[in-house]
């Protein structure tokens, strides 16, 4: 006659203890994260040029508009990020602007640091920086965050700090303090903060280490923070890349990659400096989800 182990039942509660940890930990039962909560966009200074043709080459010659210029603190848990820094605070002391390449006149009505003080964020606060790129109007105010962790291509760095930073357009002064800054430097794509909710894309072209930005907002979904992938709508449709940038055929295949992500991901496409699109997107004060 078999009798039952007294061990049995044992075994088998352990088993089932272990059937539960195990499914908890499956990938169909991911450990909850807390993701990304939203993101103030700020107005970051805007840019008057009498000739957009220089940006669309072969195209709009002798045509006017304006750029804007954006800046992104994003929320994700307990912590903030910076996504660009725009033009320099400075230019608000001169209120007719400041002529800048391809008689680019660059202006700025309000400070970054008062936004940031009207939503209630100090610069001390904001724990994480990336910007698109080391242009002028991307790195204006990186200055302000003198102890946040710098998230850069390594490309990019080389550039910016190497021994020719104005044959990259780059203005030395605008980002200098960076080179103190806590720093990560990038090969590639990174995901920020390990859960998906926040990915640099790497995307150059424009100069050599431009990267863009995907963030996975709760309500709006998946937005990519485009930089200077393409500067408004219609160049990057027609994959139309301006001559001044670093690479143009390397452009154009960055502008392949962000299309094929934004359809896998059905997401939107934030472009910088297209204004007519910027008029559409809520600012600061408000708080987009």
């Amino acid at each position: 006659m078999n009798r039952s182990s007294p061990l049995r039942p044992c075994m088998i509660l352990l088993l089932s203890s272990l059937i539960v940890v195990m499914a908890a930990c499956s990938p169909m039962n991911p450990r909850p994260q807390a993701g990304v909560q939203g993101l103030y966009v700020f107005y970051c200074g805007e840019a008057h040029i009498p000739d957009i043709s220089p940006w669309s080459p072969g195209f709009n010659v002798g045509k006017p508009m304006d750029f804007s210029d954006n800046c992104y603190l994003i929320k994700h848990g307990d912590d903030w990020m910076l996504w660009d820094s725009g033009f320099t605070d400075a230019l608000v002391d001169t209120p007719e602007g400041v002529l800048g390449a391809r008689n680019m006149r660059m202006v700025r009505t309000r400070t970054f640091a008062s936004q940031l003080d009207e939503v209630g964020v100090s610069p001390a606060q904001v724990r994480f920086i990336a910007f698109s790129h080391t242009h002028a109007d991307h790195v204006g105010n990186s200055k302000l965050f003198p102890t946040a962790m710098l998230y850069i291509q390594q490309a990019e760095y080389d550039a910016a700090f190497g021994p020719e930073p104005m044959k990259y357009g780059f203005v030395p002064s605008m980002y200098a303090t960076l080179r103190d800054n806590p720093t990560v430097k990038l090969q590639g794509d990174f995901d920020v903060f390990g859960d998906g909710s926040v990915k640099i894309i790497s995307t150059p072209g424009h100069t050599p280490g431009h990267q863009s930005l995907l963030v996975r907002l709760p309500k709006t979904g998946p937005v990519v923070l485009s930089g200077d992938i393409a500067h408004f709508e219609e160049n990057f449709v027609n994959r139309r890349a301006p001559g001044f940038n670093f690479d143009v055929e390397q452009s154009r295949r960055s502008m392949d990659k962000v299309d094929a992500l934004l359809k896998a991901e059905h997401a939107q496409l934030w472009i910088n400096h297209d204004a007519q699109q910027t008029k559409g997107i809520a600012h600061a004060p408000a708080f987009v989800e």
